[in-house]
């Protein structure tokens, strides 16, 4: 990159130092969030890692890339097509951005389809998991799938032949289907050309074979590959030419301009009536599909050549991430574990008479979600108790949590939940629960219009004596128990009383449109989040230029706030040394010369999602530790409701600082290293023994 003069852009004041706004000294959050799955596809690869949990990588790494396509390339072809595309920090015109986007979604594309090919499909074989396409079918394999297509599949399929009076369908959003070319004439002497299959929702996407047709193992069948091989019963009287697999990715960003709606709930449902079928921007077709089939699609779907991703195997390949849950084959997935209730929590003991007295921290996966369920439980059961609030952003569900909020309603506590309708790809189901709970007599808010909700905290008012008492719940990550066993979050029980008198004013600025509000402890996002760490980096950077130690230390989902950036290049400059851990997109660049040479960058990829964010500034050995559910992001800090919440208890901060940063720095097995080109290269261990932070803290908790 040393080539792009951008990036040695002078300020006219000073002409030796480099102008930190140059757009040579930031990488693209798009293009850095396609290299986040090249990182996570290296796992499916990795031969260290059980066979199953390699293709549950496999199609995360799909899923991953279609949620890239609906949402961020979506957007950007959108702004592009309108003349709207403002370049980014980056500089790069939406045109470039898209062809460079292009570039390397197809080498994401062919990476993910030779792992299949070459690796996880023969190697499932060899432990006798087969996934049979229809040229390997036996006879007595055949028989059994063709009666299978007849008297399951075949009754509930409409195919749709394609001709004047049916013209080129509505093809919903991800959905597979089936282009069939055909050759003959119908019963009314119309002359067959295509058609199309569009498998229902209500068939398996992959059929289990029983070992009685098959024999030993376990053998599993496509059910695209199904409607391929006996595409003659659907078309009688016709001969089928040939058979082809297709898939769109449509826009699936929810415009709803909230100031203009009486109703937020009602306009997003109608909103989502309609997001399946939005414009595509994504055509994904099976490699055998011959050009004229190609042009056809490409026309009905107003699309591009550029638009056209081709894939050697299953172009649904995510479906094949459920044969993952169907097997129990222990010896091919990560070992078992059993999350643990911190001994002050166990079962039984009054958590309130526990939280009054110390500050409980969690540390998720490796600690039971339970002990946050078992303290809602508590306050439902309570007299004592008066009042819940909470946040849900994302809950699933099927979450004990919404039970316990509904029973504390029915007993007569006065219960506030803000759930957040806008939860990409959640829409549906918070709308559904927020629609259970204000049936159940919850009073239910949707938060601040224009700002999502994205804050993770739980407040308890509880009478004790002749005073009121708050309890708290802050946490990392969402209330969701699932997720709690595959996302590394932190959470924090405290009864401090100003947290709880902090928590108390956020809830009612978001339930009752208050004025703006003056927080002790807690860091709030949109107000006070973005300059105090902007302060924060600044005091590390005075440190640092005064002659006294300055460190940063960060753990962050992602990195692209462009004035963030900016203060830790100053910080960087006058001395100060900075490690970030950062999972997903960072468009800062490490190691350049004169500007970033004292900021490292890493991104640790391994069995849990890495989730929790914490920030740790030196302060000239005053440390500061918080906690937070924003990344340094600008939706996170401009756009959203969030919260940071310090770990005042000085055992507890050093346990996270511990838990979370030391041991993130120290991993030399599944941690990657940014380079200033926007290039991550995983770590050896070399002659230091391997190290692997999420092991570590298994065998910790696990003893």
């Amino acid at each position: 990159m040393a080539q792009n003069g951008a990036m040695h852009r002078q300020t006219a004041a000073h002409p030796d130092i480099p102008d930190l706004t140059a757009p040579g000294l930031y990488l693209s959050r798009e293009l850095s969030s396609l290299e986040f799955n090249f990182r996570v596809l290296a796992m499916a690869r990795d031969p260290a890692v059980p066979l199953l949990e390699r293709l549950r990588y496999l199609s995360i790494v799909a899923n991953n890339l279609d949620e890239f396509f609906e949402v961020r390339v979506a957007m950007l072809k959108h702004h592009h097509a309108y003349g709207s595309a403002a370049p980014g920090p980056d500089g790069l015109p939406s045109g470039e951005l898209l062809a460079r986007i292009r570039s390397r979604a197809l080498d994401l594309v062919t990476e993910q389809y030779a792992i299949w090919q070459a690796l996880i499909g023969p190697q499932l074989e060899a432990e006798h998991i087969h996934i049979l396409g229809r040229r390997q079918w036996s006879a007595r394999q055949r028989r059994w799938l063709q009666g299978y297509f007849e008297h399951e599949v075949l009754p509930v399929l409409s195919p749709l032949g394609l001709d004047p009076a049916h013209p080129f369908p509505r093809i919903l959003n991800k959905t597979l289907n089936i282009a069939v070319v055909l050759k003959g004439r119908d019963a009314f002497g119309h002359e067959g050309h295509m058609a199309l299959v569009r498998p229902p929702r209500s068939l398996p996407r992959i059929i289990r074979v029983p070992a009685e047709v098959c024999g030993p193992g376990e053998h599993f069948v496509f059910l695209a590959e199904l409607l391929q091989a006996f595409a003659d019963m659907m078309f009688p009287g016709f001969k089928v030419v040939g058979t082809y697999q297709f898939r769109v990715t449509r826009n699936s960003e929810l415009i709803v301009e909230e100031a203009e709606v009486d109703n937020l709930a009602l306009a997003l449902s109608e909103e989502l009536v309609g997001r399946g079928y939005a414009r595509p921007v994504r055509l994904e077709i099976a490699n055998d599909c011959p050009k004229a089939i190609t042009s056809l699609l490409i026309r009905n779907f107003e699309l591009e050549e550029t638009d056209v991703y081709r894939c050697d195997g299953p172009v649904n390949i995510i479906r094949a991430g459920l044969i993952y849950d169907w097997l129990d084959r222990p010896e091919l997935k990560f070992p078992r574990f059993n999350p643990q209730l911190p001994a002050a929590l166990e079962s039984g003991r009054n958590k309130f008479d526990l939280i009054s007295q110390r500050d409980v921290l969690l540390h998720h996966p490796y600690q039971s979600f339970t002990a946050v369920i078992d303290l809602l439980r508590q306050a439902t059961a309570d007299p004592q108790v008066l009042a819940i609030k909470q946040t849900l952003y994302r809950a699933g569900e099927d979450t004990p949590l919404v039970d316990l909020l509904i029973d504390a309603a029915r007993n007569g506590k006065d219960v506030t939940v803000v759930i957040e309708l806008r939860a990409r790809f959640d829409e549906e189901a918070n709308i559904r629960l927020a629609t259970r709970l204000q049936e159940a007599g919850v009073q239910v808010v949707y938060g601040v219009v224009g700002y999502k909700t994205h804050a993770k905290m739980m407040l308890i008012v509880r009478r004790e004596g002749d005073r009121l008492r708050r309890y708290v719940h802050l946490s990392t990550g969402n209330y969701h128990q699932v997720n709690s066993r595959t996302y590394t979050d932190i959470g924090l029980m405290t009864a401090h009383p100003e947290i709880g008198e902090d928590l108390h004013k956020v809830f009612q600025q978001l339930s009752g449109l208050g004025p703006m509000i003056e927080l002790k402890r807690l860091l709030h996002s949109p107000f006070t989040l973005y300059t105090s760490v902007l302060a924060k980096i600044e005091r590390e950077t005075v440190h640092a230029r005064n002659g006294r130690p300055a460190r940063i230390v960060a753990k962050l989902n992602a990195l692209n706030e462009a004035r963030v950036i900016e203060a830790l290049y100053r910080a960087s400059q006058a001395g100060v040394e900075i490690d970030l851990i950062v999972r997903g997109a960072c468009t800062l660049r490490p190691g350049l010369p004169g500007v970033s040479e004292r900021i490292r960058v890493r991104s640790i990829i391994g069995r849990f999602l890495e989730h929790s964010r914490v920030y740790w500034f030196a302060n000239n050995g005053q440390s500061e530790l918080y906690c937070a559910s924003a990344d340094w992001m600008e939706r996170n800090l401009m756009r959203r409701i969030e919260v940071a919440f310090p770990i005042l208890d000085p055992a507890l901060a050093e346990r996270v600082f511990e838990e979370t940063l030391a041991n993130g720095l120290a991993d030399n097995t599944q941690a990657w290293l940014l380079d200033s080109e926007g290039r991550y290269t995983r770590i050896e261990p070399g002659e230091n023994p391997p190290y692997s932070a999420q092991q570590g803290l298994l065998e910790r908790f696990s003893q």
